[in-house]
């Protein structure tokens, strides 16, 4: 355990390093891109103080310190964009985007787990490839690219949802919760069926290894239905790569809501650093970045000891 804690802090530690370092690769100032052209007339000493003001002044490896001694006392620094504090504009986006993402994983891992299942036990047959070239399909396709489809044709030709958005107006109670249900049935949808395209070969392939088992041949040959075998001896042991599988997603379709929440204009996190890059809000994608290495890491974590449960074997 104490070994594990070790290494996700090692790793940690070089995700702030490479979170500090990339976005300053980038080309642009972010003083000259919030000034504008304001910065061409105004004097020198203006950007000066600006620069010592957001701490961008100084060798690189001074503002490295500076950003690591930060972050220890628990200091992320000032939105440049925003003007806020980034602890406080991380929190306002973060929560619209659990609130696709969350839902997405869980009805996400019970669809690819009931497929997966059902075809790996009719493998080779209609069902099982019928099943497979479809996600198989959906797999393939981009998610903006879909996601674009489905605004069209769903929301502009169909009229049956909004076209973006969190709310249509100024609802309350009851009816504010239904509006944002309605405003999000499309991109949760799409990011459902995006993390279930995966995890469904996932499960179709340790379901098919699960099944030439000695206990599974053991139930089999006690008499007990096909869905007992199924779903009580097989299924168990089977869902653990899913479980590592869905922990290291996490932090993926966390970061991959980018484009879904660009083409719904949902205001989460991946509208905000899609702003930042634009803004060159160093505080901002670092923040954000930094958020998401955290519950990734975490979530590894928890698949750690959760895949322990599932699988004795690997005590």
């Amino acid at each position: 355990m104490a070994s594990k804690a070790v290494r996700y802090l090692i790793v940690l530690f070089v995700i702030m390093s490479l979170n500090f370092l990339l976005p300053r690769l980038m080309p642009g100032d972010p003083v000259l891109n919030i000034l504008g052209e304001e910065a061409f007339y105004g004097p020198p000493e203006l950007l000066q103080e600006l620069k010592a003001e957001w701490g961008l002044d100084g060798p690189l490896h001074e503002q490295y310190l500076r950003y690591l001694g930060n972050y220890l006392k628990g200091d992320w620094g000032q939105s440049f964009l925003c003007m806020r504090p980034v602890l406080e504009a991380i929190s306002l986006r973060l929560v619209w985007t659990l609130v696709l993402v969350l839902p997405a994983i869980v009805l996400g891992a019970l669809l690819a787990t009931a497929a997966g299942a059902l075809a790996a036990w009719h493998r080779k047959s209609r069902l099982d490839i019928g099943l497979s070239g479809a996600f198989l399909s959906l797999y393939s396709l981009p998610h903006y690219w879909l996601a674009m489809v489905m605004l069209f044709v769903f929301g502009f030709l169909l009229g049956w949802f909004p076209l973006g958005k969190v709310a249509t107006g100024e609802t309350s109670g009851l009816a504010y919760v239904l509006d944002v249900a309605w405003h999000m049935v499309l991109p949760v949808t799409l990011l459902t069926v995006s993390k279930a395209a995966y995890d469904f070969l996932v499960v179709r392939n340790s379901v098919i290894s699960i099944l030439g088992e000695d206990y599974v041949l053991m139930a089999q040959a006690k008499g007990l239905s096909q869905m007992a075998v199924l779903f009580k001896h097989s299924l168990r042991n089977a869902l653990a790569p899913l479980v590592t599988v869905t922990a290291m997603q996490f932090g993926a379709v966390l970061s991959g809501t980018l484009m879904v929440e660009i083409v719904f204009s949902w205001p989460g996190m991946g509208t905000m650093i899609y702003e930042a890059i634009g803004a060159r809000d160093y505080p901002v994608l670092q923040g954000a970045f930094f958020i998401i290495a955290v519950c990734m890491l975490a979530a590894n974590f928890v698949a750690d000891m959760v895949y322990v449960w599932l699988d004795p074997r690997t005590r």
